[in-house]
């Protein structure tokens, strides 16, 4: 045997024994429709400052920390949820090597692990980037090649709990008509295993700044398309008023506390109990 053929040999051999997740989602996918680097989203309030309170006015509790800005339910068996929103143009310009992330997902507001998928609206320089991506935290997120993205263009997307660790992650371009479906095996990472516990609908910063998005509208009011919208133990497809005292309208601050300068701050729920629009403050 050459040594090219048993090199080859070892690699099929250490392909065949790596874990399935760790071959799904340790690292990222590359072609030319993908950024210059691939981020891994974070988590809001275990890995960063944050301070929370009652809005005794608006009747919602409000979570101030430094990267989600959106809305987040808790409860407990989380199966399903759902949300749409509309790319925003960022002005690079402005905001020159900076990043935001629209995305629905599946634990990490109290637990080490999130199941998301969305879009990313970035600023390489002063050039804007637009990217689809899923991930499942702790590991980097998978670019989606197959889904074209343009700012204006309008996503429905989806995370499903399908029992036995398997969770189906689906995200649909409905300005294009573009989708894309997959089913991932995932028992968690480094930190912890999956809770199921929250659900989130989020513009995300996941570097050191917030590009200027202007505002981002999410849910059907503004969409057309689906409405945020999460499925617990307890809360039969309810959108995300239905969840009562365990709805959190996660704001980002510079330090993550009340009194800092807001950065990104989402607005009051619209009379369908789902819809909200977030709008970049981070001058």
């Amino acid at each position: 045997m050459t040594m090219k053929r048993l090199a080859c040999l070892f690699c099929l051999i250490a392909l065949a024994v790596l874990p399935a997740v760790a071959q799904e989602l340790a690292a990222s996918t590359s072609g030319s429709a993908t950024p210059t680097k691939h981020r891994r989203h974070g988590l809001p309030r275990s890995l960063v400052p944050h301070e929370e309170g009652y809005d005794f006015n608006r009747h919602v509790n409000v979570s101030y920390n430094t990267i989600w800005a959106g809305y987040a339910v808790t409860g407990s068996d989380f199966t399903y949820v759902q949300g749409s929103w509309i790319v925003s143009a960022v002005n690079c310009t402005k905001t020159p090597n900076t990043d935001s992330s629209e995305w629905v997902g599946i634990d990490g507001w109290s637990s080490p692990t999130v199941e998301q998928i969305g879009t990313d609206a970035d600023c390489n320089g002063a050039t804007p980037y637009y990217w689809v991506w899923y991930e499942f935290y702790p590991y980097g997120s998978i670019v989606i090649n197959s889904v074209s993205i343009s700012p204006g263009n309008k996503f429905s997307a989806s995370v499903t709990y399908d029992g036995n660790n398997y969770y189906t992650v689906a995200i649909k371009n409905e300005t294009t008509g573009q989708s894309f479906s997959k089913k991932v095996k995932f028992t968690g990472g480094g930190s912890g295993i999956p809770k199921r516990d929250s659900a989130e609908w989020i513009m995300e910063m996941d570097g050191n700044e917030l590009s200027d998005f202007g505002v981002d509208p999410f849910g059907k009011d503004y969409t057309g398309y689906l409405n945020d919208i999460a499925t617990d133990s307890t809360v039969d497809m309810g959108v995300i008023k239905a969840f009562g005292n365990d709805v959190y309208e996660a704001v980002t601050t510079k330090n993550g506390t009340k009194n800092s300068p807001v950065t990104a701050q989402p607005s009051a729920l619209a009379s369908d109990g789902a819809s909200f629009k977030v709008t970049w403050k981070a001058e």
